[in-house]
Parts: structure tokens; C-alpha cells; sequence
């Protein structure tokens, strides 16, 4: 039949640099972020988008949803430039979403870089990694959800418990937000009346 198809070429990514992981200081230094999948009753895939500060293990934004583009994450990081300020670094895998022209253009813009981890080393991006395992345990694997809605509710509720509440290991047996407000009273920042 001689159909002769092109192949599409596969996108190469730059080298990525490794760069070992390092707790910020400060609060909004580095942020890490990162997707996972699941499933709902009638099986529909969905899409949960996390961040979270790498500073004291605070979500601060869980983002879910059938679809996340690369738009989306715009809309979602200029939520948190309101509700947060932004972070100095991002520290992301190589994702499409992360890639798209769209957020590596509004991150440039705002000076939000972007740290890139190498391709198949989760490890370079572990705070992540450890707060999606305990979102997978705690939530997404002991309900069964109907709906989106639901899915929102539930992971709405663990994360107020999860930064108010649950007291970490890693933080001295602090809450995240507890965490931040005594880095805050340290602070040798005075503010002018």
C-alpha cells in the first residue's frame, strides 16, 4: 500500500542541571509543584495540580480538575501571587503544562524561575513527592468519590487539617502554619510606621 507516514519528532528537552535540595530560610523562597491522576466512581479521570513551601510543607494550593493546561496554571499562580506573593523558584518536573509558552512566559514575566528537575529523578523534587503520598493516602485512596465537587470538598477540609492542625515531624512537631508564624516573630525585619 506504500503509505509513507511521517514520524513526528520527539521534543528534546534541554540538560537539565541536578541541583541538590536545599530547606529555604525563608517562607516563599521555593515552592515545589507537581500533578497526580485518579478517578472517580464512574471512572472519569481527573487531575489534582499541588503546590506547596518548601519552607515549612504548606499546601497552599490543591487544584483539581479534568483538564489543567498551561493557561490554567496561570489563572492558579495568579491566585497565589494574591493570596501568597510568589516564590523566588519553582521547582517543577518537566511536564507539558510546566513547559507550555503561556506559564514559561507570565513565570518570566513576574521573576518566578523555574528550576527544572532531571527527567526520571523524583527525588530532586521530594517535598512534593512526600505531600502526594500522604494527599494519596490520606484522601484520594479512602473515599470513593461521585464527583468533582466532592473530590474539592474533601481535599479543601484535609488541607486546613493538614497546615492548621497536624503537627509535622520534619517542622519540631509544629503546624505548617505555626511553623510560619514563629519564623515570622524571629524575624529581624521591623516594619515602619
Amino acid at each position: 500500500m506504500n503509505l509513507h507516514l511521517r514520524r513526528k519528532a520527539k521534543r528534546r528537552l534541554p540538560k537539565r542541571e541536578r541541583v541538590p535540595l536545599y530547606v529555604p530560610q525563608l517562607p516563599e523562597t521555593v515552592w515545589s509543584a507537581d500533578f497526580m491522576a485518579d478517578a472517580l466512581a464512574c471512572s472519569r479521570r481527573f487531575r489534582t495540580f499541588n503546590v506547596v513551601d518548601d519552607f515549612n510543607r504548606e499546601a497552599l494550593h490543591i487544584e483539581i480538575d479534568t483538564s489543567i493546561s498551561s493557561l490554567r496554571l496561570v489563572r492558579v499562580f495568579e491566585q497565589l501571587k494574591q493570596n501568597h506573593g510568589l516564590p523566588q523558584v519553582l521547582r517543577t518536573d518537566n511536564g507539558p503544562e510546566f513547559l507550555g509558552e503561556a506559564f514559561v512566559q507570565w513565570a518570566k514575566a513576574n521573576g518566578m524561575a523555574i528550576q527544572y528537575i532531571q527527567p526520571g529523578k523524583p527525588n530532586q523534587n521530594a517535598y512534593i513527592e512526600r505531600f502526594n503520598r500522604t494527599l494519596r493516602e490520606e484522601v484520594l485512596d479512602q473515599h470513593l468519590f461521585a464527583t468533582l465537587d466532592d473530590v474539592r470538598e474533601a481535599t479543601w477540609r484535609w488541607m486546613i487539617q493538614y497546615n492548621e492542625e497536624r503537627p509535622h515531624d520534619s517542622l519540631g512537631d509544629l503546624t505548617p502554619a505555626e511553623y510560619r508564624q514563629q519564623a515570622a516573630g524571629n524575624s529581624t525585619f521591623t516594619v515602619s510606621t
